[in-house]
């Protein structure tokens, strides 16, 4: 890999980018946190050659929003549950307006 190649990464929000220690250091949590979030399938990190975990900037908003949870009493797998759940509403969110912007450009006279 060149350095031009390792720059194109740097705004990929799926690189793995962060070890499992630098990652529990910007969300402020411990190692363990991201284990128990690993353990729920809440996320599932990428592992180095040499067996690490490494996490992607996805992944540590996909913990922030859980420890979030946690933080505010949530037990931790009802929170992944949580996190999830909305992850899977915003997803059916966007496929609707798809479909939508969809229909209204195949009938735009029923759109009016």
């Amino acid at each position: 890999m060149t350095a031009d190649d390792s720059y194109g990464r740097l705004d990929d929000d799926d690189y793995p980018a962060y070890t499992m220690g630098r990652a529990a250091e910007l969300l402020g949590t411990t190692q363990g946190f991201l284990r128990a979030i690993g353990e729920a399938r809440l996320i599932t990190p990428l592992r180095s050659a040499g067996g690490h975990r490494r996490y992607s900037r996805y992944q540590l908003r996909i913990a922030a929003r859980a420890r979030e949870l946690v933080d505010q009493g949530t037990p931790i797998d009802a929170a992944c549950r949580i996190v999830i759940l909305e992850d899977q509403l915003e997803e059916a969110q966007r496929i609707n307006a798809e479909f939508r912007r969809a229909a209204e450009r195949a009938n735009p006279t029923a759109a009016a």
